[in-house]
Order: C-alpha cells, then sequence, then structure tokens
C-alpha cells in the first residue's frame, strides 16, 4: 500500500511538470507561428506573385500523384493540378496497382494512350506495366505498376520526373491554383532550401467546379468539422513555430516540395513505414547535418492543398491510428539523434518533443484519466485542485484553438461566410470535451501496436466530390 500511495504521489508530481512544460513549449510555438503567419499575410501579395511570373523567374515541377483505390476523386484532383498557374510543370499520377476503376477513369477522362517510355531507374520500385500519355495534356503522364504501397509509388514517380523540383501531393486532394508558384518561390530566394511544406486544409463542404476550388463552407458532419479546427491549430501554430525555429520536422505527405535532386541523394522514400513523408524530412535534416551543410526546411501559410477528411468515426481512428505508428517508426528509425550534439537543436530540442509529447503524450494523457477513480478511492484525489487543473488545461486547449481560429478565419479570411466563422470559433471550446480524449485513446492503443503492424495502412473510406453534400453547394 505504501509503495502505492508513492506511485501514486510521484505520478501527480510528474504531470504537474509535464503539463507546465509541455504548455510552455506551446506558447513558444504559438509566439514563433502567429509571428510568422501575421508577417506572411502582410508581406505577400498578388503583385509579388506577379512579378515572379513576369521575371519568368521559376524553376520547373514535377507534381507526383500516388494513387490506389481513388476512382471517386482523382479525375478533379488531377483537373486541379493541371489547373495550376505555373509557367512550366508536368503532371505524373502512379497508379499504384488499383483494385477499382481508377486507371479506367483516368483514360476516360484524359484520353489516355500507352507509349513506350524511356526512363532512369534511379530508385528501385516494383515493376511498371505501361506508361500512358494525355492527348489532351502533353504534360500529364500516368504509370501503371505493381502495388507496392505509397512510398514505392513516388519512388516510381521521382524516376519519371524530369524537373528539378518535385511535389508529392495525395490523390484525393486539390491544389489551389497559385499553390506552386507560393512555394516554389523560396527555392529561388534561398539556394540553402531543400524542402517547402504547406498549409493543408479539409475539403469537405468546399463549393468545388473544375477543380477548383471556389469557396470554403462548412462541412454537415460534426468529425469534419472539428478536423477543421485540429488542422489550423496544427499547421497555424505547430508547424509555423517549427519553422520559425528552423527545426522543422513533418512535411504533410498530402503537399510538399523538395528538390529532386536532393532526395535522390539520400535514397527517396523509406517502403517500410507509414511515416513515410515525416522520415524523408527528417533524413534529409540528418544526412545535410552529418555532411555538415548549411540547409533550411520551411513551412509556408500559403501555398493551400484542400484533402478530404475522414467523415465518419471509424476512418478517422484508423488514420489517426496510422500517423501515430508512423510517427513512432520514425522516432525508432532515428534513434541515435536524440540528445546527439551533432544534431543541435534537432536532438537536442525538435526530437526529445516529438517523443515525450508528441508520441508518449497520449500514454500520459490516457493513464492519468485511468487513475482518476484509483485517487478518490485511496483518498489521493483533491477535488478542488483536480477541478481546477482540468478547467486550466481544458481552457488553454480552448485558447490555442481560438488562436488557430482567428488567424484562419479573420487574418487569412479562408473562410467569408460569417455563420461559418462563428461556428468555428464556438466548435473551439467543444474540442476539449470528449473529441480530443477519444483520439488520445486510438493513438495510446498505436503506441502499442507499432511493431505488429508496421507498415499497415487500413482502408480509407472517401466520400468524393460527388456527395450530396458537395452538390448542394454547386447548386447554391
Amino acid at each position: 500500500m505504501e509503495a502505492l500511495g508513492w506511485f501514486l504521489f510521484a505520478y501527480q508530481v510528474f504531470v504537474l511538470y509535464y503539463f507546465a512544460v509541455l504548455n510552455f513549449l506551446y506558447t513558444t510555438f504559438t509566439f514563433f507561428g502567429l509571428n510568422m503567419v501575421a508577417r506572411y499575410a502582410r508581406e505577400l501579395s498578388e503583385l509579388s506573385l506577379k512579378d515572379l511570373l513576369e521575371r519568368e523567374a521559376y524553376l520547373p515541377v514535377s507534381i507526383l500523384v500516388p494513387t490506389y483505390n481513388e476512382e471517386k476523386t482523382i479525375a478533379a484532383s488531377v483537373r486541379s493540378f493541371l489547373a495550376l498557374r505555373y509557367p512550366e510543370f508536368e503532371v505524373i499520377v502512379v497508379a499504384d496497382g488499383p483494385k477499382d476503376r481508377t486507371l479506367e477513369v483516368l483514360k476516360e477522362a484524359f484520353a489516355l494512350v500507352e507509349v513506350d517510355w524511356v526512363y532512369r531507374r534511379a530508385l528501385p520500385t516494383k515493376p511498371i506495366r505501361a506508361v500512358y500519355r494525355s492527348l489532351a495534356h502533353p504534360n500529364l503522364l500516368v504509370v501503371d505498376k505493381e502495388n507496392g504501397g505509397k512510398a514505392d509509388a513516388l519512388n516510381a514517380g521521382l524516376n519519371f520526373a524530369r524537373y528539378p523540383l518535385f511535389c508529392a501531393v495525395d490523390a484525393d486532394s486539390l491544389l489551389d491554383p497559385e499553390a506552386l508558384l507560393r512555394a516554389s518561390r523560396l527555392f529561388l530566394e534561398d539556394e540553402r532550401v531543400l524542402a517547402v511544406g504547406g498549409t493543408i486544409r479539409p475539403l469537405n463542404g468546399a463549393r468545388v467546379r473544375g477543380g477548383v476550388v471556389e469557396e470554403l463552407r462548412l462541412p454537415r458532419g460534426f468529425l469534419e468539422k472539428m478536423q477543421i479546427i485540429e488542422y489550423a491549430r496544427a499547421f497555424f501554430l505547430g508547424r509555423a513555430g517549427w519553422s520559425a525555429m528552423d527545426a522543422l520536422l513533418i512535411i504533410s505527405g498530402a503537399f510538399g516540395i523538395f528538390r529532386r535532386e536532393e532526395a535522390l541523394r539520400v535514397g527517396g522514400y523509406r517502403t517500410d513505414t507509414v511515416g513515410e513523408d515525416m522520415e524523408l524530412v527528417v533524413r534529409l535534416h540528418r544526412k545535410a547535418r552529418e555532411a555538415g551543410r548549411d540547409y533550411r526546411v520551411l513551412y509556408t501559410p500559403d501555398p493551400i492543398c484542400y484533402t478530404e477528411v475522414p467523415s465518419d468515426w471509424a476512418t478517422l481512428r484508423r488514420q489517426r491510428n496510422r500517423w501515430h505508428r508512423g510517427l513512432w517508426e520514425v522516432l525508432l528509425a532515428h534513434r541515435a539523434m536524440l540528445f546527439n550534439p551533432r544534431y543541435g537543436r534537432l536532438g537536442f530540442v525538435a526530437l526529445p518533443y516529438f517523443l515525450f509529447f508528441e508520441a508518449l503524450g497520449p500514454v500520459v494523457e490516457v493513464l492519468g484519466y485511468a487513475l482518476l477513480p484509483v485517487y478518490a478511492l485511496l483518498g489521493f484525489l483533491n477535488p478542488p485542485f483536480a477541478l481546477l487543473f482540468l478547467l486550466l488545461a481544458l481552457a488553454y486547449g480552448v485558447l490555442l484553438s481560438q488562436l488557430s481560429m482567428g488567424v484562419e478565419a479573420l487574418l487569412l479570411k479562408r473562410y467569408p461566410r460569417l455563420k461559418d466563422r462563428l461556428a468555428l470559433l464556438l466548435l473551439s471550446f467543444l474540442e476539449g470535451l470528449g473529441y480530443r480524449q477519444l483520439l488520445a485513446l486510438e493513438r495510446f492503443l498505436a503506441t502499442f501496436q507499432v511493431l505488429r503492424k508496421r507498415g499497415e495502412w487500413g482502408e480509407m473510406r472517401r466520400k468524393g466530390l460527388e456527395a450530396p453534400e458537395a452538390q448542394e453547394h454547386e447548386k447554391a
């Protein structure tokens, strides 16, 4: 009994310090992140983008689109990529052995014909079955290959890519017409830049026409609305803050631009992890540090990539489970960087943060909830203190969500309708009342499934752009 009492007391003290350090870090990220987004919104204008076009200052970009079973969204997505406002680019769709009509939809929508294509196999991939060229769009190439997973499909796309920059995007995503222009300018302005990540926004509920997002509107589903708040906080406060501190470790697989030569130099994407996007970024950091190079990996509040987020609880759980397992896989693969002075702030700040507060955070949180009844039964619980602590945690979470939604709705004005802005601000109060805790439980479970489910993606259900919700918005 005495040992249990000692453990409960020690855990209570640990949680207090854990909470204090975590919120100090959140405050730091928020300070840097808000400063970066505000400066970006103030400085970047349409005139500067126009000037880039008029000076013909650009680097050609290869857009890589790995796709599996995406028959509902692939045509609209490819149209959005082809409609980008950029002087010179190519779209390479890699059909990774789909079991649905993805390839047939592409053939019908873009007048594909099979061609003999010579390419350099710089990276090993599953066998290529056929290569197709579009009669309607000379800059569209479709590669049909045996199934090998998303990372393998991206490596195949890298083998076919011809341009110095490549943009990796998800097949269920749409890009803002100026997305490439806004992101690629950073490579022109600074030759040290290896990779740039942009902001990802939920596509659900948007008004889409011709593969272009005309207007953002809130979706009907509660889960989809809550993900809008999550994404805003993750990008505007989290990734913006890490980028400002030159320690950005994550560029979303839904949208990121890289120097092709640098990706090939480090061996392309790893195929034995479901966190291939983060793993490539960490490996770029690691190899550059080991070589003693001066380099940068950046996040920019724009460009915007719109992606379909899960609309049902089962799909959302599978997605978050996969994300968390991917995080653990990356941390285990690069554990030699932890607290290693050779890697500077990456080894002493960024990776320890992701280990102790992102990877282990759900364990601390769920264990804390589970121990509450034990504290109460043994008389170790101080109800007034516990209530104040809980309210403080919830209030701080609401504050961060409010700040991120303020950036989204007021500074960047992405949701033009006032009722949508107000709804998002109100919903940010509800995030900590069950939604976040359920996702923490799923991430807790994922922590103990890393080895058993290594490389396992799980099925992702898509509604597609032709869902009734989208059709109603088209008629509005």
